[in-house]
């Protein structure tokens, strides 16, 4: 793991039950890898995962959170957000991504972000 944190937001600038994206970029500038979901959960617990379900795309970002999970806005799959991986009896798995809070302030692991989703994938 990079001890290089990229400072994202604040928890607060997270809705509670809700979700920021965070857009990547590749090394030209210009948007060439898929986006990051940050959520935040009714606990205050936030989390990191590629903005796409392993299902079928959808965009994890506008699905409904509960607990510790997503709900996918396409089809409804559970995304466990701790593990990025669905809930049986759905099978696959979504990149998560090395998160810290510290004093309110969410960072996310710069050499993670720079990487291509394909690196990031579960074994």
């Amino acid at each position: 793991m990079s001890n290089q944190w990229k400072v994202i937001c604040n928890v607060s600038d997270i809705p509670v039950l809700g979700a920021l994206v965070v857009r990547r970029t590749g090394t030209d500038g210009l948007p060439a890898k898929q986006d990051v979901a940050i959520f935040r959960n009714s606990e205050d617990q936030v989390f990191a995962v590629l903005d796409r379900c392993p299902h079928k795309g959808g965009p994890l970002s506008q699905g409904i959170v509960f607990g510790s999970r997503v709900a996918c806005p396409l089809h409804g799959w559970n995304i466990e957000l701790g593990s990025g991986c669905a809930i049986a009896p759905d099978v696959g798995c979504t990149a998560t991504f090395s998160i810290r809070v510290e004093a309110g302030v969410i960072s996310l692991d710069a050499d993670e972000l720079a990487r291509q989703v394909t690196e990031l994938a579960p074994a």
